[in-house]
């Protein structure tokens, strides 16, 4: 994955967009990979694998939402958050479009459902993703993505290996999410500060701890419609008084 991204660093030219698709291109790879694998692991170790990313999944949400300078904010943007995300029924979209998938698809591919939610919001929550599609829209510069293009791609091996052709489908939602973020950044310019990123990362971070309650079935929760939170983190830091 690492001599992947590190190809198309080498991409001369001001185009933008480079990074989410590079990100999208190593995510199919290590789908691929992944698939591959998953006709050789039995599937207790299959399980126990799964159970091991979960922890780190989970760590990497801790030290994300440990980066807040006001709790105040992470919680009136998951309170806020949550009210339109229920609204709004994201999680019910979600998992409506997994569930199409795995009725076309059917079970020999595993739970198709499952890997697409669980990859597609371990992909796009997060800073890199947004603070990545930033800067590559208002600089050209997508070195954070290649970076996280190259995680993304190793976690999609192991989330594949365990979950199926599912997390293969979440190539998707990142095209999406990241070129959206991307043209919005070529659009507005420069508007978020460090202080709106760090509220960012934080309410980020703890969606993704819920990710991994969620992969560890330990809870069911219903992390997609968190996701307004992230966005109003940015508006309520901007307001908020010093």
């Amino acid at each position: 994955m690492t001599a992947f991204a590190a190809v198309w660093m080498q991409i001369e030219g001001e185009d933008k967009m480079k990074g989410t698709l590079v990100n999208v291109a190593t995510v199919l790879v290590g789908s691929g990979i992944g698939l591959m694998l998953k006709r050789g692991i039995p599937e207790k170790y299959q399980t126990t694998i799964m159970q091991g990313v979960a922890l780190a999944v989970g760590l990497v949400g801790l030290q994300m939402a440990v980066k807040t300078e006001n709790i105040l904010i992470v919680i009136i943007s998951l309170v806020i958050g949550a009210i339109i995300g229920e609204s709004l029924d994201i999680d019910g979209w979600l998992n409506r479009v997994g569930e199409k998938l795995s009725e076309r698809l059917g079970s020999q591919y595993g739970n198709v459902g499952q890997g697409f939610v669980t990859a597609s919001l371990v992909f796009c929550v997060g800073a890199m993703a947004v603070v990545g599609s930033i800067q590559d829209g208002l600089t050209g510069d997508a070195s954070t993505l290649y970076v996280k293009a190259t995680l993304d791609g190793i976690t999609a091996i192991v989330f594949a290996s365990s979950m199926g052709i599912g997390v293969a489908f979440s190539s998707i939602p990142i095209l999406i999410y990241q070129g959206a973020l991307t043209l919005l950044a070529m659009g507005f310019g420069n508007i978020l500060s460090a202080s709106a990123v760090n509220e960012m990362t934080a309410v980020g971070g703890l969606l993704i701890v819920g990710i991994c309650l969620l992969m560890l079935e330990m809870k069911t929760i219903k992390v997609a419609n968190f996701l307004p939170a992230i966005p109003l983190a940015a508006v309520i830091a901007a307001v908020w008084p010093i």
